[in-house]
């Protein structure tokens, strides 16, 4: 079963309740993969401490123009959707930001002027918690506007076909990397906090859910502070809450020491088992494995 978690705000919990999730499972000697896909700032390692022991580079292809050969026809810039090419005063531009690497200039070229060059993104890191959890992450390198190429590898990259559950842990928003990393997914985890802002949010990452075709629940962090707007929506959207984490001193001066919230009030041990009993059956009983 894979389930992702994921946000429409960053800042709620995501993390938080995703380490939890999949330490909780493992301890039942069921087989876990975690995947962070929160590639412009993972963080899960600093709560989960894996071995990282496998590496890998992610590049994209992205098209070199050899000047002497190209005659400024513009073909490559008719067939770009993304502008990421230009000819001005018959000389062919090139902006590499805006690639996505799908390779359309370079085909249909009629002076075969334009080839591909690798251009490092970032990089996949892969490992192990304690020979419990499997463990990969997604980093982008710094300034690179281009996440969606990182998070579809990071995905690819090692097998987690027999495995047990599979944890997503998505970036926040409701943007392309999102949509990116909830791909695939069995059953979404909406981590929201009650306030304005949160309620906000809410709204956009539900209406991503459902644009995407995956059933989803609510968890509520930081229970206790705001006002009932997002209870108010979550009965109104047929939303199931399935947790309710309070807002406590204790747990965010745990969290910022790097204990997991299963660390800091061990009574959610089991209260994640059952989370992930409900999300089977919400999900439509046994889920697919991918």
């Amino acid at each position: 079963m894979i389930i992702a978690i994921a946000s429409g705000k960053g800042g709620t919990g995501k993390t938080t309740v995703a380490t939890s999730l999949a330490m909780s499972l493992s301890d039942t000697g069921r087989s876990v993969f975690y995947l962070d896909c929160d590639v412009e700032a993972p963080n899960a390692h600093l709560f989960l401490q894996p071995a990282f022991e496998q590496r890998k580079e992610v590049a994209l292809l992205i098209p070199q123009v050899d000047d002497d050969r190209c005659n400024g026809c513009g073909r490559c810039a008719e067939v770009c959707q993304y502008h990421a090419i230009v000819v001005l005063g018959g000389k062919t531009l090139v902006f590499p930001e805006m690639c996505h690497g799908c390779g359309s200039c370079t085909l249909v070229c009629p002076e075969k002027a334009i080839s591909e060059v690798p251009e490092t993104l970032g990089i996949l890191e892969g490992g192990s918690v304690d020979g419990r959890i499997d463990f990969s992450r997604g980093v982008l390198n710094v300034g690179e506007p281009m996440a969606v190429p990182v998070i579809h590898q990071l995905k690819k990259w090692r097998n987690f076909q027999s495995t047990d559950t599979v944890i997503l842990d998505a970036p926040p928003g409701a943007s392309c990397p999102v949509v990116e990393s909830l791909r695939g997914a069995d059953f979404v985890l909406l981590v929201t906090e009650p306030t304005p802002f949160g309620l906000h949010d809410l709204r956009l990452a539900v209406k991503l859910t459902h644009e995407i075709g995956v059933p989803a629940g609510v968890i509520v962090n930081r229970d206790g502070i705001g006002d009932t707007g997002v209870d108010a929506y979550c009965i109104e959207a047929e939303l199931p809450v399935l947790m309710r984490i309070p807002f406590a001193r204790e747990i965010g001066e745990g969290i910022a020491q790097g204990k997991l919230l299963i660390e800091i009030r061990p009574e959610y041990r089991e209260q994640f088992r059952q989370l992930h009993t409900r999300i089977e059956k919400l999900a439509g009983g046994e889920a697919i494995r991918r």
